[in-house]
């Protein structure tokens, strides 16, 4: 399941000019940058936690780090929480927004 800790992860790369997307299959980069970045510190958490190949156990994060460009990464992520969560009836009919979003 998407978590909103992915989006503001990515986010946070948006602007950066040399940790792409494809990354986070750099043992070296999650050392090196996962205490400072959101999105390495989770991808890095879930490589320690699970076993296994990550393409397997992730296969949804392991598709989004062949995106190009990290803004990419973050409106697609932003979109399929939206669509997955937000309009999601059952969930969000009990939460009062009042102007913020509309339905």
């Amino acid at each position: 399941q998407l978590q909103p800790r992915f989006i503001i992860g990515a986010a946070q790369l948006v602007d950066h000019k040399y940790i792409k997307p494809k990354s986070i299959h750099s043992e070296d980069v999650l050392e090196g940058y996962a205490q400072e970045y959101l999105y390495l510190h989770c991808i890095a958490f879930i490589r320690k936690m699970k076993t296994g190949r990550f393409e397997e156990h992730s296969p949804l994060l392991n598709d989004v780090s062949g995106v190009q460009q990290w803004a990419k990464v973050y409106s697609g992520m932003l979109k399929m929480y939206q669509a997955h969560v937000l309009e999601k009836f059952p969930i969000m009919q009990h939460t009062l927004f009042g102007s913020i979003i509309k339905f």
